[in-house]
């Protein structure tokens, strides 16, 4: 793995990355694989490959393709267990890193990936082309990071079941704030930060009795993998505000369909 090629790479799309050793890490944001995330200093931000000196020398590591323009990057990281691709850019003010699913070897073939079945057959609905699916606002959807937005003109909504300033979020990442929401079905779950994606009530019941101080931890209760619609403004820190003038189903992006993301939830 030549580490230096790897860095020019990502200086070009004008960004900084290095390698980083657990032990030279908070507890909290030490990882027993290799880690591929972003993480802050007085320059900005900046890539980070967490990994061990031994799991370092089992890594091999390959820009499939990179955009000085566009600043995106994909990265191929090639493991014994298997080859896992991650889509590295900056979305209208800040650095991103994504886990791509499938065997993407462009720019353009990962964006594609990361959008679920139903935004895809939203875009084939408006007759899209390649290059206007991969827009932030089309004729199709509106995306705001990791989520998109599709339109849903025929819902019919319960007007007493409307929420007001409601987080949706995936995992434990900055929630992104929705003026109206509806939701559909789903299951009522428990979150704190040690467990972001939520436990069930016998979970919830069963940590509390075995752990001691555990009721104490912030519990939130959410709801998980509900049928989400969202209507007026989302409002997110690294992102500008959308504006939803009618009701939009919400879909999330599909990292959470690769071995990185395997345990990531949809909360809100």
């Amino acid at each position: 793995m030549n580490i230096k090629t790897i860095a020019n790479r990502f200086d070009h799309m004008g960004a900084r990355f290095r390698i980083v050793r657990p032990e030279n890490l908070p507890r909290n944001r030490r990882r027993t694989d290799y880690a591929l995330d972003l993480a802050s200093d007085k320059r900005g931000q900046r890539f980070e490959l967490q990994a061990s000196a031994r799991r370092e020398a089992e890594l091999d590591l390959l820009v499939l393709e990179y955009d000085r323009i566009d600043q995106h990057l994909l990265l191929l990281v090639k493991t014994p267990a298997a080859n896992d691709r991650f889509l590295c850019g900056h979305d209208e003010r800040e650095w991103f890193v994504a886990a791509v699913p499938g065997t993407p070897s462009t720019i353009l073939q990962a964006k594609l990936a990361l959008q679920p079945d139903e935004v895809r057959e939203a875009a084939n609905r408006a007759g899209l082309s390649d290059s206007e699916r991969t827009r932030r606002h089309n004729r199709a959807f509106i995306r705001q990071g990791e989520w998109f937005f599709v339109p849903s003109p025929d819902l019919q909504v319960n007007k007493r079941l409307i929420f007001k300033d409601e987080p949706i979020r995936r995992g434990g990442g900055k929630p992104h704030m929705v003026a109206e929401l509806y939701r559909t079905g789903g299951e009522e779950v428990y979150v704190s930060l040690r467990y972001p994606n939520g436990l069930t009530e016998s979970e919830y019941r069963q940590v509390v009795r075995e752990t001691p101080g555990s009721s104490r931890w912030f519990w939130e209760r959410r709801v998980r993998d509900a049928g989400v619609y969202a209507r007026g403004s989302v409002r997110h820190p690294d992102h500008a505000t959308i504006t939803l003038h009618e009701w939009h189903r919400v879909w999330m992006n599909t990292e959470n369909q690769t071995r990185q993301m395997a345990n990531v939830a949809f909360l809100d």
